[in-house]
């Protein structure tokens, strides 16, 4: 959520900046600015109320020591107006600030300097590209065929189970996703990232916090048959910057660096084609997250360190990858900038999208109530950041297309270790 004090200061660049996403902010940003001086001047007929009622009140209480009654009970009429003037206040004031809240909700978060123009994600521009491409021959096969083939992924189990969306990872295949799981994990802590274990539930507060709700209310699996109502986790983002709700920090906790493991519940519209078959979209996929709490003069330095890491990643994997940095159209509502890692599917021609990492400044942190005390001594929001390290349905589609043969699919050389064996 942008904060009132940021958009009143900038009303023009926020105004410039939303437009990059297709957003048209002149009207919003004019109500939230004179929502917040009624607000605020609101706040400030009831701090004299308060005020005047409590010099009244003291006043009273000398004017009963010296013996005068009469006065006293004259003005105690005085403070009973002044406590029903105060309580119409202090209900004016509950209404215009939750109209306010209400409002802000609504903007999504300045996009970054460096966010290019453009509607959809075929504006991305691509900032990285590396992996060589195999050539397969005319004999390559789909992940979803390949996963048949070998009996290593069974997606019409899982339908009879849960439904569309909800695959079955077996034998060697569900060996294979584990080995991705420990070896992405080791990577993170590798690299300083402390490992957390995150509920798979989380309550409304937690959804607001990260800005799931409201923008994406409908998108989520709401379990509403107990209070309060929880929702299934989109993405181990949700619990994992929860752990700092509400905190203040000192300046030396900075920076704050996790990585967990989740499933992941997504309720996603529905349609056909190849783009959306096998492990392309799913219901419910396995996610290595990490997630950065940094102090804002360091937190874009932090961004292109997680985009390396996910690099190095991928390099181990030898798989074909590009970095896009999305236009403002394809920006996620919480983000101020962000880069998708995508890989190459040899096998159905097209590239996959495995990892999206975010940089959302103060955005979460300002809904969140996440500060530090900054070296003098006052509150100030943290910045938070957040990447997919990594995503396994479509790096797992990714492995099967792209190391296949026509006897077998080869496992890469790092992830044998964890897996146990070199071929399925």
């Amino acid at each position: 959520m942008l904060q009132v004090t940021f958009i009143r200061e900038n009303k023009e660049l926020v105004i410039e900046r939303l437009g990059k996403r297709n957003f048209d902010a002149s009207k919003i940003v004019e109500d939230v600015i004179q929502l917040d001086e009624d607000r605020r001047k609101t706040q400030a007929q009831l701090d004299n109320v308060l005020s005047e009622s409590n010099s009244l009140s003291k006043e009273i209480g000398n004017l009963f020591k010296s013996g005068q009654a009469q006065k006293a009970n004259l003005l105690k009429e005085k403070t009973s107006q002044l406590k029903n003037e105060s309580k119409e206040l202090e209900e004016l004031l509950n209404n215009k600030s939750n109209t306010l809240n209400e409002l802000l909700y609504t903007i999504p978060n300045v996009p970054h300097e460096s966010v290019p123009e453009g509607n959809t994600d075929e504006d991305n521009e691509e900032v990285f590209r590396d992996g060589d491409i195999p050539d397969l021959g005319k004999h390559s096969l789909p992940h979803w065929e390949l996963a048949k083939k070998h009996d290593i992924i069974d997606f019409e189990l899982g339908n009879k189970i849960a439904g569309s969306g909800f695959p079955v990872y077996k034998g060697k295949g569900a060996r294979l996703q584990r080995a991705l799981i420990a070896y992405f994990l080791d990577k993170n802590t590798a690299a300083g990232y402390n490992e957390v274990q995150v509920p798979h539930l989380v309550n409304e507060a937690s959804a607001f916090g990260t800005g799931q709700l409201p923008d994406k209310d409908g998108q989520m699996y709401h379990a509403t048959n107990v209070k309060p109502d929880l929702y299934l986790i989109p993405t181990g983002e949700v619990p994992a910057t929860n752990i700092f709700r509400n905190d203040l920090l000192k300046l030396n906790q900075l920076p704050q660096a996790l990585t967990t493991y989740t499933p992941c519940f997504r309720v996603e519209a529905g349609s056909y084609g190849a783009h959306v078959r096998g492990l392309n979209r799913l219901h419910q996929f396995d996610k290595v997250e990490i997630l950065r709490v940094e102090h804002p003069d360091n937190s874009y330095k932090a961004l292109d360190g997680m985009v390396e890491h996910i690099k190095g990643i991928l390099d181990e994997l030898k798989l074909p990858y590009r970095i896009l940095r999305l236009c403002g159209g394809d920006l996620g509502f919480t983000a101020a900038l962000t880069y998708d890692f995508e890989v190459f599917s040899t096998a159905q021609n097209r590239w996959l999208e495995i990892s999206s990492v975010s940089n959302f400044e103060t955005f979460q942190a300002n809904r969140l109530k996440l500060r530090f005390k900054n070296k003098d001594g006052k509150n100030q929001l943290a910045h938070t950041l957040n990447g997919s390290s990594l995503a396994l349905p479509r790096v797992l589609a990714g492995i099967l297309e792209n190391y296949q043969t026509e006897e077998n699919i080869v496992i890469p050389e790092v992830l044998v270790p964890y897996a146990g064996f070199k071929t399925i």
